[in-house]
């Protein structure tokens, strides 16, 4: 599955890219995140609550930047598992400088998603995963803009 998007934040890009790059400022607006590592060299491990309902499940996720040219761009690997299913991801920010001070992020994510989880059918589970970026990229511009 593929995802992309573009979120302006009325906030100068050193802020914004500060923000998007320290996992704990990303996990404080991640619905369902409980918890993060940090390992070495660019590497988290995150704990994380997905699903709504029955269908609710814990997640550990192995994530790592596996590119960053500061303050422009950055690009993160995410492995991550819950009993019966996988998911494998990659995502790309590019931030660019907006209209009066603002910043333009740019987003795109390539998801793969397999097992249990899966079998719910792509149709709700883009609509889930839509719902969570959108919740995430609101908490982040009302914490940059306050």
């Amino acid at each position: 599955m593929k995802f992309e998007g573009r979120v302006e934040i009325h906030a100068p890009r050193a802020k914004v890219w500060a923000f998007v790059t320290d996992p704990d400022q990303i996990a404080s607006c991640a619905p369902g995140a409980q918890s993060i590592e940090k390992l070495d060299g660019g590497r988290f491990k995150a704990h994380a609550r997905v699903g709504s309902g029955f269908l609710s499940a814990k997640v550990v996720v192995d994530v790592e930047f596996t590119e960053i040219h500061e303050p422009d761009d950055a690009t993160v690997r995410a492995r991550g598992h819950a009993p019966g299913s996988a998911v494998d991801a990659t995502a790309k920010m590019v931030l660019t400088d907006g209209a009066d001070g603002s910043t333009a992020v740019d987003w795109t994510a390539d998801v793969t998603i397999s097992g249990m989880i899966a079998s719910v059918g792509a149709g709700r589970i883009d609509g889930t995963v839509n719902k969570g970026i959108g919740q995430t990229f609101d908490c982040i511009k009302a914490k940059l803009e306050a």
